[in-house]
């Protein structure tokens, strides 16, 4: 069975807006390379939108965002070429090398497993969150950035109840930020 692996960003008072993490050559090397482990990425639709406008490849000849630095291009080429799954029961069609995933979330999950591979990612909270009630996702890893945001919205806010996990690796990135990868007891 194919492993199923949620990591996101987080600030050291827990909160995990995108705008608060320190962006820098690690955090973009160390998130494709996590891309590259597995053999797709399951999003939200919000996780889905954000991360299609932000980081999906120019048109050949396209104008890059002015925003957008060389040393992303690796993360580009990685996120851009995955498979993705989009769990939405709003949107009616998808594209960018996705398909959309409808019906019960535990069995459309749990027949992503399933198929042989090397793994999947989820990416987005509010479907972390689902899936973590669910007993799905089998790794965490939280890449906790050296700054206090002072504001919301927190990770894992409503979680029923806790999750015991096991430290399995340690990673401190040039900015600070440290990866923390955890296995579920």
């Amino acid at each position: 069975m194919r492993p199923l692996g949620f990591s996101i960003n987080v600030t050291l008072d827990g909160c995990y807006d995108h705008r608060e993490g320190i962006a820098d050559e690690d955090l973009h090397r160390n998130a494709a390379d996590n891309i590259a482990r597995a053999d797709a990425l399951i999003f939200g639709r919000v996780t889905y939108q954000m991360m299609e406008e932000a980081w999906r490849a120019p048109a050949q000849g396209g104008a890059r965002p002015d925003w957008m630095q060389d040393w992303m291009d690796p993360f580009i080429r990685t996120i851009d070429a995955a498979k993705k799954y989009v769990v939405s029961s709003t949107l009616t069609q998808v594209d960018w090398n996705a398909e959309l995933v409808r019906g019960d979330l535990a069995e459309a999950v749990q027949r992503l497993k399933q198929e042989p591979g090397k793994g999947l990612m989820v990416a987005g909270v509010k479907l972390a969150l689902a899936l973590t009630e669910l007993g799905l996702i089998d790794e965490y890893e939280l890449v906790v950035h050296p700054r206090l945001a002072g504001h919301g919205p927190t990770l894992f806010a409503g979680l029923s109840k806790p999750v015991d996990l096991k430290l399995v690796s340690r990673l401190e990135l040039g900015s600070g930020a440290v990866a923390m990868r955890y296995l579920r007891r």
